[in-house]
């Protein structure tokens, strides 16, 4: 009963408003008792500012705003990257939410609830055709955790999509209880070709999750527009090339990746299962020989 009545506030609430506001919020200098209200956000998640290259989180020139806490840099040696390149890294910290092959073009969401290859993409039947019956691996990224986001795999930028679509919440209860959610929420699919093939790294957007960004194009979210925006890199005179563990894009606050490959492209290691920690960096999986 609690779930449900969860689920119907998620769609009579005006997603991108709050949002918005969040995002102002989240980007003041002027945020009144700041330093307290941080204090208690570190102390109730328990956020290691050890890890951080500056852990003083009072230090304005670092932090100059609240939202730089959740993108705090994070020390090298704090997040150790895997030296194969057969091997696949963890792009965030986070937790499992699922993790598998998809079903034909069918991707589980969680238990009685699935959405399409296709309704994730935005529609585009190319993009299905490369990654249908492939393997997939939901991602979600709490408050408590850093929040940039790496490359799993060195690879070439290829195209970069932004969907529109709703903010509803990536929290493990309304991922339960609303259908195809990652399908309708805004996101930004980021297609690279690497050695394993065409891979996907989806970001999706989420309620108070005011921007998404890129290191190649910097804030793509808030949306300037309601229709699907396509950029095409594979003909730019600009291409972007991306080292394993290296910063592809950011949240502002927590959501959720989702990674693709195609069919018998990767393996992902037995370990990554639904409700697991993960890591920026660690072992995820590896290429098939």
């Amino acid at each position: 009963m609690i779930k449900s009545l969860i689920s119907y506030f998620q769609y009579i609430i005006p997603h991108h408003l709050l949002s918005r506001l969040m995002r102002r919020i989240m980007h003041s200098k002027h945020f009144p008792f700041r330093d307290l209200f941080t204090k208690i956000y570190i102390s109730i998640y328990k956020v290691n500012m050890q890890e951080a290259i500056e852990p003083d989180y009072t230090n304005r020139q670092v932090y100059p705003d609240f939202n730089s806490i959740f993108t705090r840099p994070l020390r090298p040696e704090a997040r150790p990257i895997v030296e194969s390149n057969n091997q696949i890294a963890c792009p965030v910290d986070g937790t499992v939410s699922q993790s598998g092959d998809t079903e034909g073009n069918q991707i589980l969401q969680a238990k009685g609830h699935s959405y399409t290859l296709e309704q994730l993409l935005g529609g585009s039947e190319t993009l299905t055709q490369f990654f249908e019956g492939g393997c997939y691996s939901t991602l979600y990224l709490s408050p408590r955790d850093y929040h940039r986001i790496h490359m799993p795999l060195k690879g070439r930028l290829e195209q970069m999509i932004h969907i529109p679509g709703r903010l509803f919440s990536v929290s493990p209860t309304t991922v339960n209880t609303i259908p195809g959610l990652f399908a309708r929420n805004e996101r930004v699919v980021c297609i690279f070709e690497t050695t394993a093939g065409p891979m996907a790294v989806i970001m999706v957007g989420a309620i108070f999750v005011g921007s998404i960004e890129t290191v190649w194009a910097g804030e793509i979210t808030p949306p300037k527009g309601k229709s699907i925006s396509i950029t095409d890199y594979k003909s730019s005179n600009s291409s972007v090339m991306l080292e394993q563990g290296q910063e592809l894009g950011r949240f502002n606050m927590g959501s959720t990746v989702i990674l693709l490959f195609g069919r018998n492209k990767i393996q992902w290691i037995d370990s990554l299962h639904p409700r697991q920690t993960v890591q920026m960096g660690q072992l995820i999986g590896e290429l098939i020989k």
